[in-house]
């Protein structure tokens, strides 16, 4: 208990300094303290147990639909990681992982006109990824230069803007939508999910692909991760909620103008997760070391500690 009140004191400052940082003003001062106290302190308490028990680098994946959150709480973990235990700790999301736009322009003349759009498995460099992971556990540690994407030009950065890794984590972080995917039965591809995949994937050939890649290559890389924390959305209709706010808080950030989507295409874009989404809630709420519970308003109701 004297533990958790000194974490507290310690993170306190530094918490609400980046919230405000980050122009989260929809909360009171009283609740943001409550989520530091019930859901942030509890899960980097059980993180760093992990990584004792481990006793070398220990990977997390951290996932939930789009919009969840997923980016804010990882940051926020980072900070208590830090600044408590003393923590070198990276996070990355498997956005920056991105194959870069000359690829997925190349992927959808060759294989599926759909794959041109970001998001679904086979859209990724898991060569990159893996790469990354290896780097890590290798035994003799040299730094290295891990890639950036940039989602307003949806496009990887210049190597030059990529990030340099100078220590071996001991804690690694990797968040994103569909980190921890599991492949479905072919009876459940054949099915469309939306008007997305009834009419412009008539044939099958975007999702079967997407599927086979969660068989083989997205397999291996995710049992490259050691526990998995997962964000519950509520319901599907709350990723273009939650989506459609992003954007806004982008499009008020920019100072000149880049690629923002709009309503219409934000419907669109996430049709391409919808199915993958759904699917994750059924398999990580089962599976997922710690399941965070979201309710409608955008708030972490409930924690699940499974493991």
């Amino acid at each position: 208990m004297k533990e958790t009140e000194d974490c507290f004191l310690k993170v306190k400052n530094d918490y609400l300094s980046f919230l405000r940082k980050e122009k989260i003003f929809d909360k009171s001062t009283e609740s943001k303290i409550l989520n530091l106290k019930r859901i942030y302190i509890p899960i980097s308490f059980w993180i760093e147990n992990k990584y004792k028990e481990k006793g070398k680098t220990l990977f997390l994946g951290f996932s939930g639909g789009q919009g969840s959150g997923k980016t804010t709480a990882t940051k926020i973990l980072k900070i208590i990681l830090k600044k408590f235990f003393k923590r070198k700790i990276y996070v990355s999301s498997i956005d920056d992982f991105y194959k870069t736009l000359k690829d997925r322009n190349k992927m959808s003349r060759t294989t599926h006109p759909l794959f041109k759009t970001r998001g679904v498995p086979g859209t990724h460099d898991i060569n990159l990824i893996k790469k990354f992971f290896y780097f890590i556990k290798r035994k003799n540690f040299k730094k290295t230069k891990l890639p950036k994407f940039d989602k307003s030009i949806d496009d990887r950065l210049k190597k030059k803007y990529w990030f340099n890794l100078k220590e071996r984590p001991e804690i690694v972080i990797l968040e994103g939508w569909c980190v921890g995917a599991q492949p479905q039965s072919n009876s459940l591809i054949k099915k469309p999910i939306n008007i997305l995949e009834k009419y412009e994937d008539q044939d099958l050939i975007w999702r079967k692909h997407v599927n086979e890649k969660l068989k083989r290559e997205y397999k291996i890389f995710f049992a490259m991760i050691d526990c998995y924390i997962f964000m519950k959305i509520p319901n599907f209709n709350m990723v273009f909620k939650w989506r459609l706010l992003q954007e806004n808080k982008l499009r008020k950030e920019l100072w000149y103008k880049k690629k923002i989507m709009s309503y219409n295409e934000i419907k669109r874009f996430i049709m391409f997760y919808q199915r993958i989404t759904l699917q994750m809630v059924k398999d990580l709420s089962k599976s997922a070391s710690i399941v965070m519970l979201l309710n409608k308003n955008h708030e972490i109701k409930k924690l699940l500690f499974k493991s």
